[in-house]
This record gives structure tokens, C-alpha cells and sequence, in this order.
């Protein structure tokens, strides 16, 4: 997986209408969330949010969940993800997807 692929997807991926066939669960949100920062952060570098803040606990846990994952590897979760769910989707617009992330490489 390449950087370029991470990039188109998640450029896809931000772009994503909200009432479109291509919605990603919130566990799928986390996921990408993790990914994502891991790859452009790496280890988690913040205090673990206050016990009041339900959502940003939840993503301070995803993203330190991967702690030690590589940059490529988190490149590669996070395209391998969306390309399942994509797959999952299975219409014109996510296979213009899946083109697109394949000619980023």
C-alpha cells in the first residue's frame, strides 16, 4: 500500500456524502480515525481525554489501541478497510472509488 493510496482514500473517504450509499459505521469511523492519525502522528501524544468526553475518549482509545503500528501499516488498514466496504457497497460510485485508489499506487 502506498502513501498516494492512503491519501486518495482518505480524501474519498472525507469527501463522503452523509446521506449517500457509502456510510461507513461508526466502528468504521474509529478505524479510519486511528489509522489515520497513527500514520500522520504515530504513537498517541496526548492525555487521555476527561471522563465526561465520551467521543474523544473513544478515539484517544482507538488511536492508542495501535500504539507501535507502522506508518505503512497503518496506511494499509486504513485502504484495506474502505476498499471491503466499498465492495460491500457495490455500485458505479464505489467502483469509481476503488479505481481511483488503485491508480494512486
Amino acid at each position: 500500500m502506498s502513501k498516494a493510496q492512503f491519501e486518495k482514500a482518505a480524501q474519498i473517504i472525507q469527501s463522503l456524502p452523509k446521506d449517500g450509499a457509502i456510510k461507513p459505521s461508526q466502528d468504521d469511523q474509529l478505524h479510519f480515525y486511528k489509522y489515520f492519525k497513527q500514520a500522520n502522528v504515530g504513537d498517541v501524544n496526548t492525555a487521555r481525554p476527561g471522563l465526561l468526553d465520551f467521543t474523544g475518549k473513544a478515539k484517544w482509545d482507538a488511536w492508542d489501541s495501535v500504539k507501535g503500528t507502522s506508518k505503512e501499516d497503518a496506511w494499509k488498514a486504513y485502504v484495506e478497510r474502505f476498499i471491503e466496504i466499498l465492495k460491500s457497497v457495490d455500485d458505479a460510485e464505489s467502483k469509481k472509488y476503488i479505481a481511483e485508489i488503485e491508480a494512486a499506487a
